[in-house]
């Protein structure tokens, strides 16, 4: 007797084999390895041109705090050799200038789409692909969905009374108007004191008529001591390329500056002195990274070098009531990222600029012609919301991703991100993070852990074509264990005490308040992250299932 057999769902083909999301540096690297294998792969970019941060972060002040020649891409000698970093810390446009020229020197624009915003990308389990559907009413396919979001490209804004009331320009930092925008003369507000506000606070305090900085809580800065590179010095610098990132993949964070491998407490007070002093009239990130490790880790040690730091603050700023307005009570130097800054605490000594301490008199509402504290109400031409961003996870959550059984990825990362190696999620096939949290490029420099991550990703693709498989995604158990060691790695450093996006601390986010930490980065240091995913995938990936 023959028996009727319903049809199953027919199996379709993907029109691409991969979709990066993102633009930046990211996505651009990941293109570029995949077109070297003629790999069928495109980019979908929400913004109007490539460069991820660099596209939309054009506030003034706003540069690099890596050394710009440790930034830049390291896989072509011919890029390397044609390119002449202007500066020690590049600014905004010559960043753009230099991923925009990356792109047509190796052809990845014409791969790129642009205005492309992804509102959700959603896993078929029949043909192991992903739906993912633009916010322009578009639908495209792929075998593997690979996202290239930035780090801080949620930016977040205060929750404030009546902020569309506002007659003058107001707005986030991440959208500073393309067009310029001149503040000459002009009476300015800036809310917020992070890194990026201190950029901005220091680059307009001259230029402005009146500046009027709201400061919720400090942050300790130190100095960046930028300057020009030379023709002399970039010849120098191209002959020893290959010495500069050898090094910059042997330190913790990806950085030339290596930790001071004496212990804190086996020299004396005075030689440490001298290490501080010396290293804080350093370039870059030296008076953080090449300190004693004891500062990450012992409370003692952190609070003698924190106290070292207020010194120097308080020796930058004339009025000594103001300076302890300017150094964390609640946090110490280094627990948490570390702005770096150009005549930023010189700027308070200007007449024209003045600090407001919204702890002590916080903001009620904004106005028609500026904003009320509960002690006072003052007029602003122009509102400048330096607030930071719903950092690591926000760009996530602001997709609509869902994986097997239709689970959305922010339900699974409600309480905190689980991850197995911070670049694959169990539920989530076929879907790869390469600067997801808990990856090794959250917390080292950014371009040196992209290309690790990239190219232990592409160890993967491989892998997977060669078998002939088409689909891949971590065990739970190999998730869990992964999750677990990230926590773990907190638990050590005073780091978790912060109240930073190290520790996915936001109170403008709601479930991101002080209180529970979420563990968004990796701990361990550059060359133990690299040394772990090289073993897992020459032990044929293990952890990882493939069908």
């Amino acid at each position: 007797m023959n028996t009727q057999i319903k049809d199953a769902p027919e199996k379709v083909s993907p029109q691409h084999e991969v979709i990066i999301i993102g633009a930046g540096v990211a996505g651009i690297y990941q293109l570029y390895r995949l077109k070297e294998l003629k790999v069928d792969a495109v980019v979908l970019e929400a913004a109007g041109g490539l460069g991820g941060t660099w596209y939309h972060n054009r506030y003034p002040g706003c540069r690099f705090d890596s050394e710009s020649y440790t930034y830049g891409f390291s896989f072509s000698k011919e890029l390397l050799d044609e390119w002449h970093w202007k500066e020690r810390f590049s600014g905004q446009p010559e960043n753009l200038r230099y991923l925009t020229h990356v792109a047509h020197k190796f052809d990845l624009r014409k791969h790129m789409q642009f205005n492309a915003k992804v509102a959700s990308a959603h896993y078929d389990e029949i043909s192991d692909i992903w739906r993912v559907h633009l916010a322009d009413g578009r639908d495209l396919t792929s075998r593997f969905l690979i996202t290239g979001l930035g780090l801080l490209s949620a930016p977040t804004l205060p929750k404030l009374a009546d902020m569309d009331s506002f007659k003058g320009p107001s707005f986030h930092t991440y959208y500073w108007p393309h067009e310029p925008i001149d503040l000459r003369g002009k009476r300015v507000a800036v809310i917020g004191t992070g890194a990026t506000g201190v950029q901005v606070i220091a680059e307009i305090a001259d230029k402005v008529g009146d500046l009027t900085v709201f400061q919720r809580r400090p942050n300790w800065c130190a100095p960046l001591n930028n300057g020009p590179i030379s023709e002399a010095e970039m010849a120098d610098i191209r002959k020893r390329y290959d010495q500069i990132f050898e090094t910059c993949l042997r330190t913790p964070g990806g950085f030339e500056h290596e930790p001071d491998r004496r212990g804190f407490y086996e020299v004396s007070r005075e030689e440490r002195i001298a290490l501080w002093d010396r290293l804080y009239g350093e370039p870059g990130f030296g008076i953080w990274l090449c300190n004693f490790r004891e500062i990450f880790t012992d409370e003692v040690a952190n609070a003698e070098f924190s106290e070292y730091i207020a010194g120097r603050i308080r020796a930058r700023i004339k009025d000594p009531v103001l300076a302890e307005k300017l150094i964390p009570k609640d946090h110490g130097f280094g627990i948490q990222r570390v702005p770096l800054e150009t005549r930023y605490y010189e700027a308070y000594n200007r007449e024209n600029v003045h600090l407001v301490d919204i702890r002590e008199t916080p903001i009620e509402r904004i106005t028609p012609t500026g904003l009320k504290t509960t002690a006072a109400e003052y007029e602003f031409d122009v509102i400048i919301y330096a607030t930071g961003f719903d950092a690591i996870t926000g760009s996530f959550d602001r997709i609509d991703i869902r994986g097997v059984g239709g689970q959305r990825l922010s339900d699974k990362w409600a309480d905190g991100p689980v991850t197995f190696l911070g670049m694959q999620v169990h539920g989530f096939p076929n879907f790869i993070t390469i600067a997801g949290p808990q990856s090794g490029s959250a917390s080292t420099n950014f371009p040196r852990g992209i290309e690790v991550g990239v190219d232990w990703v592409m160890r993967v693709l491989k892998y997977t074509w060669e078998h002939k498989y088409t689909r891949v995604e971590p065990t739970p158990e190999a998730e869990e264990r992964w999750t677990r060691h990230v926590a773990n790695m907190y638990s050590t450093m005073l780091m978790r005490k912060a109240k930073g996006w190290f520790t996915g601390y936001n109170s403008n986010v709601a479930g991101h308040e002080a209180g529970k930490i979420r563990h968004l980065v990796y701990n361990g240091g550059s060359p133990k992250y690299r040394a772990t995913i090289t073993q897992v995938a020459d032990e044929d990936f293990k952890g990882m299932v493939f069908r």
